[in-house]
């Protein structure tokens, strides 16, 4: 069978994926899908960098403002639904385009990756990692797979325990990094994927740049709102933005240092982001910040992409 084509545009955060995507959209005859597992939810505008209204009215978006933060929202479901939009894009003779940062939910959408195990994990796994789990939880688990082997972990949510500790026990049991393991993966679609990047450093003061500007526009609010609903909330709690304020709410740390501890959170995911793009996709990468004519670009290969021959399955 013949694969569906998707575009797709991936990037550090605040590299300015949202503007390109949208005239690239206006060219192509295309619609946005997020590929964002924050802009989901409809109570936070500021910290997820969601699309403005005006945005949104200019090209139609996908995956945007539709799940509260009082429920709670999978990379499966995000694959259920984004594939949805795909089908309901293409039918209206449509290109989909796919925007966002979150790399597990994009390559999880791209190819057939194993969601959501259900396998008995208890007689399988290492106990200290079983231990640390219990007594400190899934972050605390999650960055002691980061420590070891950061590939891996940028590709499992800290959320998803089960993987995690697989990944960790079998580390520790034969001494090999579980990103050197080679998994043959199907596709579900084929994919052009053009990445956006540039200097570190300007990708960095960028990001200290966009930060400001949150805060001018009341990040604050937002992070204070999902503060005093702790027990309700279910991602959101731990998204970058939001869980750096929490000492200020509890009058543990002043707000300039909790400002300057997001900037450091935001340049690190920075990091990370451009290292699972390079590690686990095939990414044609191009610099908005230094080339003039990068949307043209963007442009012709995506044509180029759209009129070969479609990959078969």
């Amino acid at each position: 069978m013949i694969m569906q084509k998707i575009i797709v545009i991936v990037g550090p955060t605040g590299i300015g994926k949202t503007e390109l995507a949208i005239k690239l959209a206006q060219k192509l005859n295309a619609e946005i899908i997020s590929g964002d597992s924050m802009q989901i939810y409809q109570e936070v505008n500021i910290g997820t960098a969601k699309p403005t209204s005006a945005e949104r009215a200019a090209v139609k978006h996908y995956l945007v403002d539709q799940q509260s933060i009082f429920t709670e929202y999978s990379v499966k479901e995000f694959v259920s639904q984004a594939s949805k939009a795909i089908d309901e894009i293409t039918a209206k003779g449509k290109i989909p385009l796919v925007v966002g940062g979150t790399g597990f939910y994009i390559n999880a959408l791209i190819n057939k990756l194993q969601l959501g195990e259900r396998e008995s994990y208890n007689d399988s796994v290492d106990s200290r990692w079983l231990e640390l789990l219990k007594s400190e939880g899934e972050h605390a688990l999650w960055q002691k797979l980061n420590e070891k082997d950061p590939i891996t972990a940028a590709k499992i949510p800290y959320q998803n325990h089960r993987r995690v500790l697989r990944a960790l026990s079998v580390i520790s049991r034969t001494g090999k990094l579980f990103s050197d393991q080679q998994v043959d993966i199907e596709p579900r679609y084929d994919a052009l994927i053009i990445g956006l990047n540039s200097d570190r450093q300007q990708v960095y003061e960028r990001i200290n740049n966009r930060i400001d500007k949150m805060m001018a526009s009341g990040l604050l609010t937002e992070a204070e709102m999902i503060y005093h609903n702790l027990d309700k909330c279910h991602q959101v709690v731990q998204a970058i933005g939001y869980k750096e304020f929490f000492p200020y709410f509890k009058h543990e740390a002043d707000l300039s240092y909790c400002v300057d501890k997001l900037k450091q959170a935001s340049r690190k995911y920075a990091k990370r982001q451009i290292t699972y793009f390079r590690h686990q996709l095939c990414v044609k990468w191009l610099d908005p910040l230094k080339d003039d004519h990068i949307l043209d670009y963007m442009l012709i290969l995506s044509n180029n992409f759209i009129h070969k021959k479609s990959k078969k399955y």
